[in-house]
């Protein structure tokens, strides 16, 4: 049986992707923070020790609340390097991916379109997003597919968290409403489903037309 694993899979959107897999009958692990919180580099550690492979693997993790540059603190920094870039690598290292299988990524759609009040984010996730654009050529010759997809403004209790007034946001929005997060469970189903290989490398804007950038 084909076997996942998706990070933060308890809630959000990678809740919708376990599911929405879980109806094409692929065995899946879908890992809450109690059982591995990328923040913290020995937590990721005991978790490679029992997940040594799989078929599919979604990386996904929340990112930090909005915070002004000057007021970032040290600790800041590093408990984000650890959960939205180290943590990650760690994984890649250790973890073999079988041959024919994919890789998710979840980032953001601020790799793409800087946001001053997520600079954390926007720093470990733009270099985590160019370590996995690299990493998908040495994947490909296995025929390992790499996906990173970017949302925008989706449905989830961090969207609600960082947006203060939701209902006049979506007001904003191209298609007047947040996205959801099984849109993009079935999303990542369809490529799954329909043996899509050659879309690797790339990087998929999630986000309803919102953004303003062409490439």
């Amino acid at each position: 049986m084909t076997r996942a694993i998706v990070l933060g899979g308890s809630r959000g959107i990678g809740k919708a992707i376990s599911e929405s897999l879980e109806t094409i009958g692929i065995d899946v692990f879908a890992a809450s923070k109690k059982d591995i919180d990328t923040s913290n580099l020995d937590s990721v550690r005991k978790f490679l020790e029992k997940n040594t492979r799989t078929d599919i693997l979604v990386l996904n993790t929340g990112g930090p609340a909005p915070k002004p540059f000057h007021t970032i603190t040290k600790e800041d920094w590093m408990l984000y390097h650890n959960q939205l870039f180290l943590g990650f690598v760690t994984i890649l290292q250790n973890i073999k991916i079988n041959n024919g299988g994919y890789i998710f990524l979840i980032s953001s759609n601020v790799i793409k379109e800087p946001n001053m009040k997520l600079i954390i984010s926007l720093a470990y996730r733009a270099a985590f997003s160019e370590v996995f654009k690299v990493l998908s050529k040495e994947y490909a010759e296995k025929n390992i597919s790499c996906i990173n997809i970017a949302p925008g403004p989706i449905n989830t209790d961090r969207t609600k968290q960082l947006i203060e007034n939701v209902q006049e946001f979506e007001k904003t929005l191209p298609m007047k409403r947040l996205g959801e997060p099984e849109e993009i469970g079935n999303f990542v189903k369809s490529i799954i489903e329909n043996k899509i290989k050659y879309l690797s490398g790339v990087t998929i804007n999630f986000d309803g037309a919102n953004s303003n950038y062409i490439f």
